[in-house]
């Protein structure tokens, strides 16, 4: 069978563990240290990412974290945040977006705060983020979608195994709006997926 014919009736598991994070849904109360996390790294996140141009408040960001918690239980969209196991701080988002329950095809988002750059916290969620679509949500296709400018981006998808299929010329406003850009498009399917944790 393809696809999932009435998600509110999907059972998700809310939070799930890597080696080093624990990755989870939204709830109330996650605002003020989402907000930490985006202020450290809005310099860094503004050329990808169009909502990083304005400055949140504590409670802006607790009122979107509230919202994406809503979403998540509709299973309009799930948002999830990164914890560092060994001292429980925010790391950023991920999450599973541009759900198409039908087809079972998902898209992958992601971004770190600037103090945990480099560390490869961002290629351990993907990959967490992955299993989990496809080992809970029965996912046919996992995409992750990128600036074709955004090369570290691109290196995620890359070291997570997903395929790049081709490049979506001029296709999106860059954040500032001053020009088109390109966007890579990656992709997993679910045999690529499985032959990848069988070997």
């Amino acid at each position: 069978m393809v696809g999932i014919d009435k998600p509110l009736l999907l059972d998700l598991p809310e939070s799930f563990e890597t080696e080093r994070l624990i990755i989870r849904a939204p709830k109330a109360g996650d605002g003020a240290v989402l907000n930490a996390a985006i202020a450290e790294s809005r310099e860094r996140l503004m050329p990808w990412l169009s909502w990083a141009r304005q400055v949140q408040t504590p409670a802006d960001t607790e009122e979107i974290v509230r919202g994406a918690a809503a979403r998540w239980q509709q299973r309009e969209d799930l948002w999830m945040l990164m914890f560092r196991k060994s001292d429980g701080l925010c790391l950023g988002r991920t999450g599973l977006h541009q759900l198409d329950w039908t087809v079972g095809c998902f898209e992958i988002g992601y971004w770190v705060r600037t103090s945990a750059e480099g560390q490869g916290y961002v290629s351990e969620a993907v990959n967490g983020v992955t299993d989990y679509a496809f080992s809970k949500i029965n996912a046919a296709r996992v995409e992750i979608r990128c600036d074709s400018l955004n090369k570290p981006s691109a290196g995620v998808a890359q070291r997570a195994g997903y395929t790049l299929e081709g490049t979506l010329r001029r296709n999106v406003l860059s954040p500032d709006g001053s020009e088109l850009r390109d966007t890579l498009l990656f992709a997993m399917l679910r045999t690529e997926w499985q032959d990848k944790a069988d070997a």
